[in-house]
């Protein structure tokens, strides 16, 4: 294993949105960053075809604008590694972080900006189809949609909201469960129930994504019987799931993975284990309970899931770590 000489000031665990975003703004401040962005590097972006709401774009591809913010962060002085870190050291400073080629990198700050990953229902065709029709974001893609018929598969909170947001779009929204009730709130419940341009099909599996080069159908089992709907969208909305097992015993993480920042704590009031109200200073909000390691994008947000919301969570959280290092002088 080799150890590097030079102490970073920075490294960022995450090439998507919000850490490339974190990098432009660290680069540009003349810390140069050091992004550990994966393999394979861009995030959930990658597998997203065209971006349309993505501020100061009018349309790009997700892999090219993940290209634009990796280019533009090295444009300002970031080094990029396409490599995956297997390990962090959290309890003393210098902190460390190994990559999977067994090369160990000590740094003064880190931000961790892993994403989070939808959990999706492990066929074939649904794996082929995705970006041809099969998606995981109504917000993201129901204009596409306009005048269609789709089908949302899943029964919570997300999926609902999710058929809610396609009826505006849409001509036909399905909302496929595998039980016979939903695990949704009950004001969710009750307007997708009585929602005109919603069907629910109970007691439902997908057993394929019908279609070769776009998505055409749906072929369900429902109790016994096998039937087929014509569907031109399937959204799949039945969670995601934090990429933060790395972090497991580094850094607090919540019930469902994702990492709790100064910001999440302080509305739960430092009731933690980890956190005491005198620990931190709260002006850094994307701090996690470690000082010195940040937290932003998908695996701190388990609610607005967006390319621009993880960008901006990443200028946060550079902007905090050009404080905290400025303050450890």
């Amino acid at each position: 294993m080799n150890q590097i000489t030079d102490e970073q000031n920075v490294v960022i665990i995450g090439g998507g949105a919000a850490g490339l975003s974190a990098a432009v703004y660290l680069a540009r401040a003349g810390l140069t960053p050091l992004v550990f962005a994966g393999s394979p590097p861009g995030g959930q972006l990658m597998l997203t075809t065209e971006v349309e709401n993505f501020p100061g774009t009018d349309s790009v591809l997700g892999p090219q604008l993940i290209e634009n913010l990796r280019n533009q962060s090295k444009k300002f002085g970031t080094t990029i590694i396409d490599e995956n870190i297997t390990s962090v050291e959290t309890t003393k400073r210098p902190f460390t972080v190994t990559t999977g080629g067994g090369k160990t990198y000590s740094t003064k700050s880190i931000i961790i900006a892993t994403g989070a990953r939808a959990l999706w229902l492990g066929l074939d065709s649904e794996q082929r189809l995705r970006g041809k029709g099969v998606s995981a974001c109504a917000t993201c893609d129901a204009f596409f949609f306009r005048n269609k018929s789709v089908a949302v598969i899943g029964g919570g909170d997300s999926a609902l909201e999710e058929a809610l947001t396609l009826t505006k779009f849409a001509s036909k929204v399905y909302v496929v469960h595998r039980r016979d009730v939903f695990k949704a709130s009950k004001i969710m419940q009750k307007r997708v129930l009585e929602h005109e341009k919603i069907e629910v099909i109970w007691n439902a599996q997908v057993e394929e994504v019908v279609g070769t080069l776009k998505v055409e159908g749906l072929k369900l089992k429902v109790g016994q019987d096998t039937k087929t709907i014509q569907v031109d969208g399937v959204f799949v909305a039945i969670g995601h799931r934090p990429d933060t097992d790395l972090l497991k015993g580094k850094v607090e993480l919540d019930a469902k993975g994702y990492l709790v920042t100064t910001a999440i704590a302080a509305l739960i009031n430092f009731q933690s284990p980890l956190y005491t109200k005198d620990q931190f200073d709260v002006h850094y909000q994307t701090m996690t309970s470690v000082p010195g390691i940040f937290g932003a994008g998908d695996c701190v947000d388990h609610v607005y899931k967006q390319a621009s919301t993880a960008a901006g969570l990443g200028v946060q959280a550079s902007l905090d770590v050009e404080r905290w290092l400025e303050s450890q002088t």
